[in-house]
């Protein structure tokens, strides 16, 4: 399936909001990839090293199959980003572009609910007043549901109702969807969706407050991983994972809108995973291929009192894999096996562009050989 929704998605004009972020520097990798002409509009990337520059995606040629016009602009500034459309006439739009982090929302709330609700708002926009659209896939988070620290995972028919400012602001960005999606989008012939992903982890992600960097940061510092919550739990995928299902859902949605909505996607029941696991895995793959005389890594817990994030969410996935027969492909063992040897790639300066590009094969020919 993944093989016959990268040829159709060969030579059509796709606009990524946030592409130079962790998720939409993936994404557009495997775009280009796959020979789309791609339109990112995010602002400059976020953190020193990012994916972004390393892959190449800052320089005109990245050895990419397919072409990349770079738009450094703000999602809260309707003005560039419909001229942003204007200038692209995108087939498909991909919004991805956000403010991502709980602890930043706490810090700044006002910024956060601007860039994730009226940016939500300032993109529908813009494809309700552009013909060529036909295909809308809004990137939100499993944050978006009211939190019951409960054992089953959350359906997509449950409250939206996350706690803290980031949470909520995705859930306010699903309401904004839903409204345009019924008042506007929808009698124009535009497909839309909405994607709830678990959290993502994979090589290339160098944010602060999340585990994996956290866990590279020290690694290669030799000093200890300090871990805040080891017993959050949480349903870890590899960013190949929900990337591939969101080009899925933007691929089918176009031919066939009856299958746009809102969708879960994260990995089986089996990988929803604690901090603690996470930081112990990681340690002994990184230990494994350390070679002899290496400074052995180990992590500590260290609660800092920070604040209130949910210590146990899980999604049901249920719905993507009986109506649109998807399914995870790389297990949580796997995908943290990837991603350290992403790392180990970057550590020892070797060939990043290549490095990615295999694990996107890879990912593609497991899916096709399940």
């Amino acid at each position: 399936m993944q093989s016959n929704i990268l040829k159709f998605l060969k030579g059509k004009s796709i606009l990524v909001t946030g592409h130079t972020g962790f998720k939409g520097s993936w994404m557009t990798a495997v775009l280009l990839k796959c020979g789309a002409n791609v339109t990112g509009y995010a602002l400059k990337p976020p953190s020193d090293p990012n994916l972004f520059e390393l892959l190449g995606f800052d320089k005109t040629s990245n050895g990419y199959s397919g072409e990349l016009t770079n738009v450094f602009g703000d999602i809260r500034d309707i003005d560039s980003l419909k001229k942003a459309f204007d200038r692209t006439k995108p087939d498909i739009v991909i919004h991805m572009a956000a403010q991502p982090l709980v602890r930043e929302s706490y810090l700044d709330p006002v910024g956060t609910f601007e860039t994730n609700v009226m940016g939500t708002v300032n993109v529908l926009e813009c494809c309700r007043m552009t013909d060529s659209v036909k295909s809308v896939v809004n990137v939100t988070t499993d944050k978006v549901y009211r939190n019951k620290e409960r054992a089953e995972g959350y359906r997509e028919d449950e409250e939206l109702c996350g706690f803290d400012p980031y949470s909520n602001s995705k859930s306010c960005s699903e309401l904004v969807t839903d409204s345009y999606r019924n008042s506007f989008l929808g009698d124009k012939g535009i497909a839309v969706t909405t994607m709830r992903a678990g959290n993502v982890i994979g090589g290339g992600d160098f944010a602060k407050d999340r585990i994996i960097p956290d866990c590279v940061r020290s690694a290669m510092a030799g000093e200890d991983i300090i871990v805040r919550n080891p017993g959050s739990t949480r349903p870890y995928q590899h960013v190949l994972e929900p990337v591939m299902c969101y080009l899925m859902i933007a691929a089918e949605q176009y031919c066939k809108a009856d299958i746009a909505g809102c969708y879960n996607v994260g990995p089986d029941d089996s990988d929803a995973v604690t901090t603690a696991w996470i930081a112990t895995k990681f340690c002994d793959l990184w230990n494994a291929m350390e070679g002899s005389g290496s400074k052995t890594i180990k992590w500590v817990n260290r609660s800092d009192g920070g604040p209130h994030e949910a210590n146990y969410l899980k999604l049901d996935c249920t719905k993507i894999k009986t109506r649109l027969g998807w399914h995870p492909v790389w297990n949580i063992d796997k995908a943290m096996e990837e991603l350290v040897r992403w790392y180990k790639v970057y550590e020892s300066g070797g060939d990043l562009t290549a490095i990615t590009g295999e694990q996107i094969s890879n990912y593609i020919f497991d899916y096709n050989n399940r």
